[in-house]
């Protein structure tokens, strides 16, 4: 595992006055680069040939260096180039789809904002669950094994998958039945099954609140708020129920985009004190716990209950609905900020204060 005084001599060797965001070329490198632009940051993206075009239509990039694929990542080759351009790396949801967790753990020798120790809490569900339970959170009920199914319950395929693959099922027939058929499009693999984690489907609104944990204010910030729009469960509602039911719909939940969402205010001090909590508890299990930007997934019943089914310890591409509009960044710091421009602004007052080794590992 790289240690932090492995990072912090590879930091001793950047030149602080020429630091550089980087990131790579997917998810929410946009509201990333964006950000850094802003706050006068020179912008590197790891982006694949069919991507350039998004750099070239939005301007928000200095440097651009072409791959085949993400693990290029890994390489020597390009981690010392990275490196030369004094690069501090932004995780996101492509980070740890595109690479194992043990990889960006051992191998990944660029400095990254975050906290490398939390990696395998957020990548493991079953150790989520057992974070998000220490820190007082109200959890759905989860299964061991399809068979103890009595009840609705979400199918969800480990790794950062976007939704894709997950399904419902309400008992342990119809799970076999609906896997079987996931199968057969495609859609998972028998290995996803063997190690598919089934929780208990909270029927109510689903709700993303995007938090900026800042260790150099020791504060948690309520930055953002959000909804998903998933197909092919939200196109669903638009197929009469008869027809539903003749053709044996089996709807899948991949995310393909966000919607802003404004949460009513009686409910805000729940979602500060959680994410609050959820921070404090990281500090005890990862010390210095969640270092930037962090997303609970809730869902919120109709008679108010919040319940957590899953933990972000990173960006989400749902904080990309708020660049320059989010109302609850507005609330804190006025016009114009949004997750990318804080994490950008942190980077800044840390190099500042000659803190940049606090937060980034």
């Amino acid at each position: 595992m790289i240690e932090s005084q492995d990072i912090q001599k590879i930091l001793d060797k950047y030149d602080k006055t020429k630091l550089a965001v980087g990131t790579l070329g997917s998810h929410s490198s946009l509201n990333i680069f964006k950000g850094a632009k802003e706050e006068g940051l020179r912008t590197v993206c790891i982006c694949k040939e069919k991507d350039v075009i998004m750099y070239q239509k939005y301007p928000v990039v200095d440097e651009l260096i072409i791959v085949k694929d993400f693990t290029e990542l890994l390489s020597e080759t390009l981690q010392e180039r990275l490196r030369s351009l004094n690069v501090i790396l932004i995780p996101h949801g492509s980070f740890t789809a595109y690479l194992s967790t043990e990889q960006l753990v051992s191998s990944l020798k660029v400095p990254m904002m975050g906290n490398r120790k939390l990696l395998q809490w957020e990548a493991n569900r079953k150790s989520q669950e057992e974070w998000l339970r220490q820190a007082g959170l109200r959890l759905p009920s989860t299964f061991e094994s399809p068979d103890d199914i009595d009840r609705l319950v979400i199918a969800k395929m480990q790794g950062a998958k976007g939704g894709r693959g997950y399904f419902l099922a309400n008992s342990a027939k119809g799970f076999y039945q609906r896997a079987d058929k996931m199968i057969e499009k495609g859609l998972v693999t028998k290995q996803d099954i063997e190690t598919v984690h089934l929780q208990e489907y909270v029927l109510g609104v689903n709700v993303y609140p995007s938090y900026f944990s800042s260790i150099l204010n020791s504060d948690v910030e309520l930055l953002a708020m959000d909804r998903r729009y998933e197909t092919a469960v939200d196109a669903i509602g638009k197929i009469p129920a008869t027809e539903q039911i003749e053709i044996d719909i089996a709807p899948t939940y991949t995310v393909v985009g966000n919607f802003p969402i404004v949460l009513r205010e009686s409910l805000l001090p729940d979602i500060m004190r959680m994410g609050e909590a959820v921070h404090k508890k990281a500090v005890q299990l990862a010390p210095p716990g969640i270092i930037g930007p962090f997303c609970l997934e809730t869902v919120i019943t109709e008679d108010l209950k919040i319940y957590t089914f899953e933990i972000s310890a990173r960006i989400v591409a749902g904080t990309n609905v708020g660049i320059g509009t989010s109302p609850y960044a507005y609330l804190r710091y006025g016009e114009n900020m949004y997750m990318g421009k804080r994490i950008a602004l942190e980077l800044k007052n840390a190099t500042k204060q000659k803190q940049l080794q606090t937060i980034v590992a």
